[in-house]
């Protein structure tokens, strides 16, 4: 499979390491706003973010992936692309563990050491990162991020843009609202609002995102 990588940031990085892990794929692009131009070198393509609808009229059976660590920005590049779902692939890692009743949703990336558990819901591009565990009936909108080592429960739900932090802990059928954040290391206990940060253990809320105020 023929693949562009979208972000050449950290993040980027350890997703064009786990596609050459695969051996089966080939990275034929790596675009970034960092580029000005789109340049072929060595049979690979360097460019900025809107030489994608380029590429994709000109390669056959190509796929891309977003290889940036903001769920928002993220979202933002899906958005302006107007792709089809299924010009995004997902990429697994050798060493995941992943149920068979499990759903993983279109641009996902579930990186190394990472279990995702019996009839658990991931949406489009997710992003499972090194060591987490999404358990049994768990449910990850699009554009979550569950960072390193954090753990969802049975039956959690985190909505759309959500970010979990590395480390976190959600008990068993607590919801994350829509693009709320959980800070590294925290263990929510209790239901978090849409766009709020939560830190602490147990967790407690500190501001609403969007607005940047602060709340009791």
């Amino acid at each position: 499979m023929d693949i562009v990588v979208i972000g050449e940031g950290g993040h980027g990085k350890v997703v064009k390491e786990l596609i050459h892990s695969r051996g089966k794929d080939r990275i034929i692009g790596l675009l970034d706003d960092r580029y000005n131009n789109l340049q072929l070198v060595d049979g690979v393509y360097t460019g900025p973010i809107s030489s994608a609808h380029f590429l994709i009229d000109r390669v056959k059976e190509l796929k891309f992936v977003i290889a940036i660590g903001n769920n928002a920005i993220r979202k933002s590049i899906v958005n302006k692309l107007g792709f089809p779902r299924e010009s995004y692939i997902s990429l697994i890692h050798e060493t995941a563990i992943i149920s068979k009743s499990a759903t993983i949703g279109h641009g996902t990336v579930v990186m190394a050491h990472t279990i995702i558990n019996a009839d658990a819901v991931i949406g489009d591009h997710a992003i499972i990162n090194s060591g987490a565990i999404v358990e049994h009936d768990a449910r990850m909108g699009n554009y979550v991020h569950a960072a390193p080592k954090s753990l969802l429960t049975g039956a959690v739900r985190a909505e759309e843009g959500a970010m979990i932090g590395a480390g976190a802990t959600i008990i068993p059928g607590k919801n994350i609202g829509d693009w709320a954040v959980i800070g590294a290391g925290a263990t929510v206990i209790s239901d978090i609002p849409p766009h709020m940060t939560a830190v602490g253990t147990p967790a407690r809320l500190l501001m609403k995102i969007r607005e940047g105020c602060e709340t009791t």
